[in-house]
């Protein structure tokens, strides 16, 4: 396998905390699994923060940016039971990285992490 793309993005706490007040915001950038897990968390700002770097990161690994049909909220952040991080992509997102690809297998490494004041993500995808 072979780099594709490469992604980092870094998010300010307080920028999500204040945007998470419009119930708009929520709905277009996180899914459902990733809303219902943020709100079990202790730091449950942290955890959206996390999670909107890594689509950013996506995105820019993809090499689109959030446009041309990516929708933030078809890039679902998850975490296996050992606590690591994954991507999971679905709907139109899915369509266009299955276009783009030729239906290559790829694989996503993701990596968060955050302090109080900042999240960060790290994404590779290899083909």
């Amino acid at each position: 396998m072979s780099i594709f793309g490469i992604g980092t993005d870094i998010v300010s706490v307080d920028r999500i905390k204040n945007s998470l007040k419009n119930k708009k915001f929520i709905n277009r950038i996180f899914n459902e699994k990733e809303i219902l897990k943020c709100k079990k968390t202790k730091n449950t700002f942290n955890c959206y923060a996390k999670r909107f770097a890594a689509k950013e990161a996506f995105s820019k690994a993809l090499g689109t940016g959030i446009s041309n049909g990516v929708n933030f909220n078809e890039i679902i952040i998850l975490n296996k039971k050992s606590g690591k991080p994954y991507i999971n992509i679905i709907g139109e997102t899915k369509k266009i990285i299955n276009k783009k690809f030729k239906r290559k297998k790829s694989k996503i490494s993701l990596s968060l992490s955050d302090e109080k004041k900042y999240a960060v993500a790290f994404v590779t995808i290899s083909l």
